[in-house]
């Protein structure tokens, strides 16, 4: 079973984590693109010239491993204003790794990602490592809608109106800068900024301060 966004009664395992954003109904329309699994040499750099042909600033939430060894790329998001977050070290799931070895991990890739916000890989980790990365000051960001780019058995079509009929003012949606969602990234991504920008959307950059 696909969940596009996390079940409600989910949430309540990690208080204080951002799942959406909420803003009176008259203020401008906003979505917050994020990219999880970079930086990639394959894909990054396309992704930052489409963002910048829409004007939008998005959240790249990075794995470590990958900024070590791609400096210079992970460099040019940063110079691009885009937001950074840690998404771990080496990718870890949390709920199938010792919550000691797992916070290690995250500060080990924080010494390459100059950042508290954290997204868990898979969106997995266990209530302890919240609560401890939370006590470290690190901010978990979930989101209100995953596109699945990376799963190729999706159509595109299914794909496109899942995203298009759920995603509102808002909304935390995550596509992934990595080879595997790339294909379907590179086809549908362009179409549905196109969409979102004739609705009026804007797109930013996630900010918690």
């Amino acid at each position: 079973m696909r969940y596009y966004k996390f079940p409600k009664w989910l949430r309540r395992f990690y208080p204080g984590a951002i799942w959406e954003f909420f803003s009176p109904e008259d203020s401008q329309k906003t979505i917050y693109l994020t990219f999880d699994d970079g930086p990639n040499p394959q894909t990054t750099n396309w992704i930052l010239d489409l963002l910048a042909k829409h004007q939008a600033k998005a959240t790249f939430f990075c794995i470590g491993k990958s900024v070590e060894a791609h400096p210079l790329l992970f460099q040019k998001l940063v110079n691009a204003n885009h937001q950074i977050g840690n998404h771990t070290y080496h990718h870890m799931n949390g709920l199938h790794t010792n919550s000691t070895a797992y916070i290690k991990d995250v500060e080990k890739a924080q010494a390459l990602i100059p950042s508290k916000l954290f997204r868990p890989p898979y969106g997995r980790m266990k209530p302890k490592q919240h609560k401890l990365l939370t006590e470290k000051g690190f901010k978990s960001v979930f989101w209100s809608h995953i596109s699945y780019d990376f799963d190729p058995s999706l159509s595109s079509a299914k794909r496109m109106e899942m995203i298009l009929k759920r995603v509102k003012n808002n909304a935390i949606v995550v596509f992934h800068d990595s080879t595997k969602a790339f294909p379907q990234l590179e086809h549908e991504l362009p179409l549905l900024l196109d969409k979102w920008t004739e609705a009026g959307f804007s797109f930013q950059a996630i900010q918690t301060d």
